[in-house]
């Protein structure tokens, strides 16, 4: 475990329980999207690189533009 994890567990176990459970509840959530997302995202790399690879070719072949965000 972290240092830095260690310190906020140090803070949270000061919290009354209803926001122990709600810190738990925050981090479990966080911990479950992201296992969802590095599933999805494993279970899709030649989809992911087939994007990529025509998003390239639309940009070679000029159909794409500059994007400016002070524009939008």
């Amino acid at each position: 475990m972290t240092k830095l994890l260690e310190r906020a567990l140090e803070k949270v176990k000061t919290l009354p329980d209803s926001e122990q459970d709600a810190i738990a509840t925050l981090i479990l959530e966080e911990i479950e999207d992201e296992a969802r997302w590095d599933n999805t995202f494993s279970r899709n790399q030649n989809v992911l690189a087939k994007l990529a690879a025509e998003a390239m070719e639309e940009d070679r072949a000029g159909k794409t533009q500059v994007l400016d965000p002070d524009n939008l």
